[in-house]
């Protein structure tokens, strides 16, 4: 079903986000609709809900600061911009994210494969963008880690992104990488994505004029939320 996009909305070109049904993802099976949307109005009470922001604590933005020892791995920045179809700033979005530590495993009761679990890293941050749509976060870049999907079946190094709007129903979740990662080619989540080179928006960019001398590498990694360079999101938005 499409639903008419408001004046001046340039959506994304077919192909941009990815199926909700993916044969090489297994679990979409399990999980995507078998029949058509059902579209529900937005009312007052979705316009006019909480927006979950919540008061954003000292170290929410430094995954590295929030215990009493440092985690182990490799110190990253992760920084850009949220911008809109024109190229516009976005402020005051509440931008988290959430990972697995640098031996790929997350602090989770369903998460027990042999990775080590790290006492000073849980994975989890959150940050407001400022008045010119910048945000960033200090962390360790995440690891590997199996899934099971297929045989041998391993995910490439990600950061798990969530992006609230202004209204309680304007939320948007996207996964960043990392360039040069051998998994690509084998990850059915990664090239779910029909379009290359929307997966490739996907892919955070080394910068070395942003690292952090003898402190930390950094990654850029802008969002873009609607149009022709929209970044590629988990939810269909047509």
């Amino acid at each position: 079903m499409t639903i008419p996009h408001p004046a001046g909305y340039r959506p994304a070109p077919a192909g941009t986000h990815p199926p909700l049904a993916s044969p090489g993802y297994k679990s979409t099976g399990l999980r995507a609709p078998s029949q058509a949307p059902i579209v529900l109005p937005n009312r007052l009470t979705e316009v006019t809900g909480p927006l979950l922001a919540g008061e954003i604590g000292p170290h929410d933005h430094d995954l590295t600061a929030q215990h009493a020892g440092e985690p182990i791995g490799q110190r990253i920045i992760v920084f850009g911009r949220v911008l809109d179809s024109d190229g516009r700033a976005v402020p005051d979005t509440l931008v988290e994210v959430w990972q697995a530590n640098a031996a790929g495993r997350y602090p989770h009761v369903r998460d027990n494969w042999p990775a080590p679990l790290d006492p000073n890293f849980t994975g989890g941050g959150r940050v407001m963008t400022d008045s010119q749509g910048n945000y960033s976060f200090t962390t360790v870049k995440p690891g590997a880690y199996p899934w099971g999907n297929h045989t041998n079946a391993w995910r490439p190094a990600h950061i798990h992104f969530s992006l609230f709007g202004r209204a309680f129903t304007q939320r948007l979740v996207t996964q960043m990488y990392f360039p040069d990662d051998p998994l690509f080619d084998q990850d059915p989540i990664f090239n779910s994505v029909p379009d290359p080179k929307a997966r490739q928006r996907m892919v955070s960019t080394f910068d070395l004029d942003a690292t952090r001398p003898e402190w930390a590498l950094a990654y850029r990694w802008d969002i873009v939320l609607r149009g022709r360079e929209q970044t590629v999101f988990e939810e269909p938005h047509e």
